[in-house]
């Protein structure tokens, strides 16, 4: 965990759909916003068939692009649904990465939310390498943190500890490199 001003950034490896004290977590989804594998499927499965059928509201949505729906069955009162790049199949991945967490940063904060859970978006099916999306990852919070003023707590859920080990360090590494520690 690393404190940055009165803001709290934290990677933890666990279930990204049994956080009980976030107020919304983050679903790597596809651009329909359809149950599927990995972060989506698992989501969907827990919020229930309420949750897709809010979904289909909003899809089809672009890489980069987020929105919110309600939680259901989650612990979490709110999901935001973002679509992470296809690492091999997009022109510039880091960029589209960057936009799918300032972006879901940004939309929780209108919402006068006060915690929000990232899964290693992308790193999954979509192949993005871990070390690159972790670096992009935490640095798109670092530089988004001052637009931010209802967030104060931001957490990486990892599923598995070579995950969680590298965006671990990263949030180390990239911190002390900025003098934040």
């Amino acid at each position: 965990m690393v404190k940055i001003k009165n803001f709290i950034i934290e990677c933890i490896k666990a279930d990204i759909t049994a956080q009980v004290d976030i107020d919304v977590i983050v679903n790597a989804a596809n651009k329909q916003l359809m149950p599927g594998g990995g972060v989506a499927g698992a989501i969907h499965k827990k919020a229930g068939p309420l949750l897709y059928q809010e979904c289909k509201k909003y899809a089809p949505i672009e890489t980069g692009q987020a929105v919110i729906t309600n939680g259901y069955n989650l612990p979490n009162p709110f999901v935001i649904h973002t679509v992470g790049p296809v690492y091999h199949e997009e022109k510039n991945p880091a960029e589209k990465l960057a936009l799918c967490i300032k972006n879901s940063l940004k939309l929780a904060d209108e919402k006068g939310l006060k915690s929000i859970a990232f899964p290693a978006i992308s790193t999954g099916i979509f192949g993005y390498p871990v070390k690159e999306a972790a670096e992009v990852s935490i640095s798109a919070v670092i530089e988004t943190i001052p637009e931010l003023k209802s967030i104060k707590k931001i957490i990486f859920v990892l599923f598995d500890e070579f995950t969680y080990s590298v965006f671990q360090r990263q949030l180390e590494e990239t911190c002390e490199a900025k003098g934040n520690t």
